[in-house]
């Protein structure tokens, strides 16, 4: 295979699921897909207590309702019913409830081996193809597409180039496609929990004076934790023993969920938000994480991606009938421009209102989140925020 009509770069769960949500479309026009990913896919699903996960927010299911795949998916996606939005010490404190909303669940929490394995399974072969495990080590602008190089010394072109190879892109920085980085001087540490009492669909937003934590409920009584703290104080927290980190975290959180019993691996990720200051170019597009990278406390990372992902898609097929040309990967860029510019907002003031020890903010903060409680319309915009559905039409079909 010499040339292919798009050439998705990098297969995980931006990049396979731009490639399914252009299947049917692309076998009617005989477009060609590739997917290129160095990490082979298993053969099949295995259960670990320590499988890392995400957040899909209630506009997410929608989409992958609409592309046939939410039943298999929603096998293990664990429904989140409640958000509890805390500020340890203070009065502040809200409930979103999906009852509230209209909506069977506020969002789900899916894990990414189980997410990526019912995308994997849904690709049609005759349509889209695979070359993995394979890496792309060089691109080169070429009339009307993208020659590839690869790391087995052979060559592709394509129509369209789509980036989606992550935060850390090589390719983004070899092409001369600067980010801006806004570090927040923080690392999140990711585990999972379980707790002594059954989590009932519940999820906690819980803000301290070390920062921000996240507790999400997860298959077999499992919960999600992401906890922000400062660099150093992170890396004491990985380090410790298992009670002794028990011990922290209980004091941290509380006894919503009763006694902790059991933590499993813990892994450290810097935290920075980071934008790609380009995200067309023409026959080019820059996707997911290395588009934008976000803060994970908010949960709004991957969604927004996927809504990114259906935008070009839609973009894609009413253009031309060769993908690639400017004028609709900029008609797709200014048609997200909205989208990108709220969610990306709306997680990084959350972070830094919600991260922040100094005594006038945490004092606004708390009155905000007795203003949430005390005001529904306001309530429901930001549990819309949290839905993934600021930018879409509310499902209860209100204004």
């Amino acid at each position: 295979m010499n040339r292919v009509n798009l050439a998705i770069i990098g297969g995980g769960l931006v990049g396979a699921s731009l490639a399914l949500t252009l299947q049917g479309a692309a076998k009617a026009r005989g477009w060609k897909i590739l997917l290129i990913e160095p990490f082979a896919p298993g053969d099949s699903f295995q259960p670990s207590y320590d499988a890392r996960s995400s957040a899909l927010s209630y506009g997410t299911r929608q989409i992958y309702e609409q592309l046939g795949l939410w039943q298999a998916i929603s096998r293990r996606a664990e429904p989140i019913r409640q958000i509890q939005v805390s500020d340890r010490g203070r009065f502040g404190a809200t409930r979103l409830d999906a009852l509230e909303e209209g909506v069977p669940a506020l969002g789900y929490v899916v894990e990414n081996a189980w997410l990526g394995q019912c995308l994997w399974q849904a690709i049609d072969n005759e349509v889209i193809s695979w070359r993995c495990p394979a890496e792309v080590k060089a691109m080169q602008a070429i009339a009307g597409g993208y020659r590839l190089q690869l790391d087995d010394d052979t060559s592709l072109e394509c129509d369209l180039a789509v980036l989606a190879d992550g935060g850390r892109s090589g390719l983004r920085e070899q092409l001369g496609i600067h980010v801006r980085r806004t570090p927040y001087d923080q690392s999140a540490l990711i585990a999972n929990i379980t707790p002594g009492e059954a989590h009932a669909g519940q999820a906690f937003e819980r803000f301290t004076e070390q920062g921000p934590m996240a507790l999400l409920p997860l298959p077999e009584n499992r919960c999600a934790l992401v906890w922000t703290r400062q660099g150093m104080d992170a890396k004491r927290l990985a380090e410790l023993d298992e009670r002794s980190f028990l011990r922290e975290l209980q004091d941290a959180f509380g006894y919503r969920l009763g006694a902790l019993r059991q933590v499993g691996a813990r892994h450290l990720y810097p935290l920075s938000l980071v934008e790609a200051e380009e995200q067309v170019r023409p026959h080019l597009v820059v996707l997911g994480n290395a588009a934008h990278s976000l803060h994970p406390i908010a949960g709004q990372g991957f969604n927004l991606s996927l809504r990114d992902v259906q935008s070009l898609a839609e973009a894609l097929l009413a253009g031309p009938a060769l993908p690639g040309d400017l004028a609709t990967l900029q008609a797709y860029h200014q048609r997200q421009r909205l989208d990108q510019a709220l969610t990306i907002g709306f997680s990084d003031q959350v972070t830094r209102l919600f991260g922040s020890a100094q005594p006038l903010l945490a004092a606004g903060r708390n009155l905000g989140l007795l203003g949430l409680d005390l005001l529904p319309p306001a309530r429901s915009w930001f549990a819309r925020q949290a839905m993934g559905l600021g930018t879409r039409p509310d499902p209860r079909g209100r204004a």
